[in-house]
């Protein structure tokens, strides 16, 4: 069953007891990655393939996302700043030991293309640390290999 999560804002990002963060680059402008992350929820399982399903909710002011093994998440966008940040928080979700998560999503032009920073900021029990600090090389992994898939998809010729 889902259960509720604290509530945090973006300054959770300095204060979270888990703190990940992982960074790469892409050929495409800010712009066009931000229509990506935020106008295009429901590509997401795409180029990112730990998420089997995104749908915005609320007109876009939500998401729910479902990830590989079944975890669920309903979340509220915090941040919407086209070009540069993209944020939400987790309300709810049916992983086990989460007490508050937020991601944000930052984007920043590097002169050839963005530099896609993505941050993890999260509280939990000490399983859920304990997992999560294994679990830290597979998502800094998983996460360069969605921004390289979302990098190609975003710079493909049009057909």
């Amino acid at each position: 069953m889902a259960r509720r999560l604290r509530t945090v804002g973006l300054e959770f990002t300095d204060s979270a007891p888990i703190l990940l963060v992982f960074a790469a680059e892409v050929s495409a402008a800010p712009d066009v990655v931000y229509r990506a992350l935020a106008d295009d929820v429901t590509s997401w399982p795409s180029w990112f393939t730990a998420v089997t399903r995104a749908t915005p909710t609320d007109g876009g002011a939500g998401r729910e996302v479902r990830l590989r093994g079944g975890v669920r998440f309903r979340e509220t966008v915090v941040a919407a700043e086209p070009g540069e940040r993209y944020a939400y928080r987790v309300d709810e979700t049916n992983a086990p030991g989460l007490r508050a998560l937020l991601e944000e999503w930052r984007l920043t032009a590097d002169g050839t293309g963005t530099r896609v920073q993505w941050t993890f900021a999260a509280d939990g029990t000490g399983p859920f640390r304990a997992v999560l600090g294994i679990a830290r090389l597979g998502m800094g992994r998983s996460f360069r290999d969605a921004v390289r898939r979302l990098d190609g998809r975003l710079t493909a010729p049009a057909a």
